[in-house]
C-alpha cells in the first residue's frame, strides 16, 4: 500500500477498494491474525506521510472506513484492529511523529462516535465497542500492563469533545448515553495500579464533566471553581444515561446523579483496587456535599 506518498485519487480509490475488501460478507469477518497484517501495513504507510495535508487527508480517510464498510460487526472488527494496532505500536512512536497519531486516534474516536449515532446508540452495539476499549488489546484495559498510559490520557482528554463533534454533526441525533459510554474509564479508574492514570482520569475527564453537568442543571458551586475549558453545552443538551433510555434526552441533573451513582457502585465492586475505590469514594461524596451545600444555600 502505497498511500502515503501517491495522489489523492489514487489514493481515494485504494481506500475505496479497501472499504468494499472489508465489506464483503458479515459472516466471513476477517480473522484476527489478516486482520493485524493489514493494521501492521496500514499503520506503516502512515508513518511514511510526511506532508500535514497528506496526514490529515489520509488519517480522515482511514477513519472514514467505520463509516463506509456496509455492515456494522465488519466496522467494529476494523475498529478492533486499529486498537490492537495502537496498543501495540504507541510506545515506538518517535517524538516527531507523535502528534499525527494522536490527530489519527482523534479521527477514530470520532468516526466511532458517528457509527454508534447512526445505530440509534443500538445497546448490543455500545456495549461492543466499549469491550473494544476496555478488553485485551484495548487502550483502555485496566488490567494489561503493555498497555501505553499517555494512550489512555489522550483519550480521556479528547473524550467528551469528540463526542460532542460527532452529536452536533449529526443530523437529528438520539441522545448519548453519556453513563454507558463512560463505563471504560469508570473501570480503568476503579482497577488500574497506576497512581496518575487514576488522577489524570479524574482531573480531565470525571470533574469537568461533573462541573459541567452542575453548571448547567443550577447556579456554579461556591466551593469549588470551575476550571474546564469547554462545559460541553451542546453535547448536554442532548444526552441520557444508558441506550435503554435514548428515546429522549435526559434532565442534566438526572444524568450527573446516574454518573455519580455508576462510579459509586463500581467503587464498591470487590475487583477495584483499595486505594481507588477511596479516591472514588471521595469524588462522590464530595459531589453529594456540593449538592447538600447549594439545597442548604437555597
Amino acid at each position: 500500500m502505497s498511500a502515503a506518498s501517491t495522489p489523492a485519487k489514487t489514493r481515494d480509490k485504494a481506500v475505496k477498494n479497501l472499504a468494499g475488501f472489508l465489506s464483503s460478507d458479515s459472516e466471513n469477518i476477517l480473522p484476527d491474525l489478516e486482520m493485524a497484517k493489514l493494521w501492521k501495513g496500514i499503520f506503516y504507510c502512515f508513518w511514511m506521510s510526511d506532508k500535514p495535508l497528506v496526514q490529515q487527508a489520509l488519517a480522515g480517510e482511514l477513519a472514514e472506513l467505520i463509516l463506509t464498510i456496509t455492515d456494522v460487526p465488519s466496522s467494529l472488527n476494523f475498529l478492533r484492529g486499529f486498537w490492537t494496532m495502537t496498543v501495540r505500536e504507541w510506545n515506538g512512536i518517535d517524538r516527531l511523529r507523535m502528534d499525527k497519531y494522536y490527530m489519527l486516534v482523534r479521527k477514530f474516536v470520532n468516526a466511532s462516535f458517528r457509527l454508534l449515532v447512526r445505530t440509534n446508540w443500538d445497546s448490543a452495539t455500545v456495549e461492543e465497542y466499549n469491550s473494544i476499549l476496555s478488553g485485551p488489546n484495548g487502550p483502555l484495559c485496566p488490567n494489561d500492563i503493555r498497555v501505553p498510559a499517555s494512550l489512555a490520557f489522550h483519550l480521556s482528554e479528547i473524550y467528551l469533545e469528540e463526542l460532542e463533534k460527532a452529536l452536533t454533526s449529526s443530523e437529528s441525533p438520539p441522545p448519548a448515553p453519556l453513563s454507558t459510554l463512560l463505563s471504560p474509564f469508570i473501570a480503568l479508574a476503579a482497577r488500574t495500579p497506576t497512581n496518575t492514570t487514576y488522577k489524570h482520569i479524574q482531573s480531565s475527564l470525571f470533574e469537568p464533566l461533573r462541573n459541567s453537568l452542575k453548571s448547567l442543571s443550577g447556579p456554579p458551586s461556591r466551593k469549588k471553581a470551575r476550571t474546564s475549558s469547554s462545559n460541553y453545552s451542546e453535547l448536554l443538551v442532548n444526552v441520557c444515561a444508558s441506550s435503554s433510555d435514548s428515546d429522549q434526552a435526559m434532565n442534566v441533573d438526572a444524568v450527573r446523579k446516574s454518573i455519580l451513582q455508576k462510579i459509586f457502585d463500581v467503587a464498591s465492586e470487590t475487583e477495584t483496587r483499595d486505594a481507588n475505590r477511596r479516591r472514588m469514594y471521595a469524588f462522590y461524596k464530595d459531589a453529594v456535599e456540593d449538592d447538600e451545600d447549594e439545597d442548604s444555600a437555597g
